[in-house]
């Protein structure tokens, strides 16, 4: 008997976890009728209907739900075969696909990527900054394989764990005058230069300002956090960003730094799809986001 084809079980499960095959196609970068062919041979193969059609959504048969598991533990096995013989080579162990927000990105990760770099040389981590709604997206889709974003996120298939309590602060250029700590209704009689609208972190601070029942009119809304700080140095309006931006004593210099009253924070999470294979590249990657969530806590 000739063994399974480890290309058309795969397949089998993306048309199954997507509910049809064109967006298998699509996720695979194949063609429909390639991936209508790798399901048909692998039903050939086992002598069992695997997918029926309800509607236009493709579903799985008794049998197909049944091989679901087997899928779901061949792909480990097989990972994590790979994962060891890596040990023996001199080739790369892996490649981890991370994404994350720019902040984070900036601020967070450069020390971090820089440590796991000597301890894993043959390491190969690629970073995509973007949004919490692009992140969890990407990480469901596994164009990612992990992903550290600002909370909430949800997804059904996603394991969640928060990592970081990340503080905001008011921002001012140096040498102006502020109270020891900033309220909503102090905060707006300035010029402010917040996050944009889209993000979860600009959504946290329009919460706060709503709660203090004080309307926010921002003079403008960027992207990037290197952008508003250039802002706010060159005198044109004050701003609120995570603490991690302007943590370090060199980041201070151009600036006047309070703490916000009522405290205002934000949770950085990581997450992932549940049934992701943790290699040894990316088990590497976690701990050691993790380990350096703890430290910046204490």
């Amino acid at each position: 008997m000739s063994s399974l084809s480890l290309d058309q079980l795969a397949t089998f499960v993306e048309v199954i976890e997507l509910g049809s095959f064109s967006a298998a196609a699509d996720r695979l970068n194949i063609s429909q009728p390639a991936v209508s062919l790798q399901v048909r041979q692998l039903e050939k193969r086992l002598g069992v209907l695997l997918i029926e059609r309800i509607g236009r959504k493709a579903t799985p048969t008794a049998a197909g739900t049944e091989l679901l598991a087997h899928a779901g533990r061949i792909n480990r096995e097989v990972s994590g075969a790979l994962d060891a013989m890596a040990r023996y080579t001199t080739e790369t162990i892996g490649r981890v696909r991370l994404g994350t927000g720019a902040t984070a990105c900036i601020y967070l990760l450069p020390p971090l990527l820089r440590s796991l770099r000597q301890g894993f040389p043959s390491l190969d981590i690629t970073v995509s900054t973007g949004n919490t709604a692009d992140m969890v997206k990407a990480v469901e889709d596994n164009v990612l394989d992990i992903a550290l974003v600002t909370m909430p996120a949800s997804g059904r298939m996603l394991e969640i764990k928060s990592i970081l309590r990340d503080e905001f602060v008011a921002v001012a250029p140096a040498g102006v005058v502020m109270p020891p700590q900033l309220t909503a209704a102090e905060l707006v009689k300035n010029p402010l230069i917040l996050f944009e609208p889209s993000g979860n972190t600009r959504r946290i601070i329009d919460r706060w300002f709503e709660q203090s029942g004080v309307t926010l009119q921002p003079v403008m809304s960027l992207g990037n956090v290197e952008a508003i700080k250039e802002l706010v140095r060159a005198g044109l309006g004050w701003a609120i960003l995570p603490a991690m931006a302007v943590r370090e004593p060199e980041q201070r210099r151009a600036f006047t730094v309070r703490p916000l009253i009522p405290n205002l924070h934000r949770e950085l999470a990581l997450i992932i799809r549940q049934d992701k294979t943790v290699t040894r590249g990316l088990r590497a990657l976690i701990a050691a986001i993790t380990e350096s969530g703890t430290r910046r806590q204490i």
